[in-house]
């Protein structure tokens, strides 16, 4: 009686296709962060009509609001997906048998707060001013650190365990929960008026294209 074959991980995306996502995550970050810069008058209105609807709405609704600022101070703040990160580090770092990649995970989120700190010093973008905030942050807007590091640390760690080989179900789990982190965390940064829409967006963008970019390096490595 013949045994059937056993499924074999799929691996990760092809060079190529990530090659050329790579170009289009640039393109699209580079133009925004032209518009951005030269305050281009149809997105700095788009802009200003989100804050202004979203400001209402957080106004209008306290509780909501309340549990915006809980998501966005505790379970998506850039410092807990930084921990997250460097417990990850640890772990692959323990197991010996690729301590490489440790090391590139952890250069990869370091390099990613890094260049998400010198962009908001070059472009230094205001940040939405209120009357009657409801909630408060520091340095400038553009792009948004929430969104970037969310978007950088949870991409690395899904597509880690997706190229680990890890069962079908897994990799379905970290899928989910790095969208809705990544997707969850940019509403909560225009709800509580701390952000433009714009820069939630820039940070998206940014963060997929640090992602992929490591991917790449990556690849080169462990082929």
């Amino acid at each position: 009686m013949q045994t059937p074959p056993v499924e074999s991980p799929p691996g990760p995306p092809r060079a190529r296709t990530v090659r050329h996502v790579t170009w289009v995550l640039t393109l699209c970050s580079a133009l925004l962060l032209t518009l951005v810069a030269v305050e281009w008058h149809p997105l700095i209105a788009m802009d200003d009509d989100i804050a202004g609807t979203t400001h209402r709405w957080a106004v209008d609704e306290p509780g909501v609001t309340q549990a915006m600022r809980i998501l966005t101070d505790w379970v998506w703040d850039t410092w807990t997906m930084r921990l997250l990160c460097a417990v990850v580090v640890l772990w692959l770092w323990l197991r010996r048998d690729d301590r490489w990649t440790a090391v590139w995970l952890g250069m990869t989120c370091l390099l990613g707060s890094l260049l998400q700190q010198a962009l908001k010093a070059a472009v230094d973008r205001p940040r939405p001013v209120w009357p009657d905030p409801v909630d408060s942050a520091h340095y400038a807007a553009f792009p948004s650190g929430h969104a970037m590091t969310a978007t950088f640390v949870c991409g690395l760690l899904a597509w880690l365990v997706h190229h680990q080989g890890a069962p079908r179900g897994a990799r379905l789990a970290a899928l989910a929960v790095a969208a809705v982190s990544v997707i969850g965390v940019g509403v909560t940064r225009v709800w509580l008026g701390v952000h433009w829409a714009t820069d939630v967006i820039g940070g998206w963008l940014l963060g997929a294209l640090v992602v992929a970019l490591a991917v790449l390096i990556h690849r080169r490595r462990h082929p």
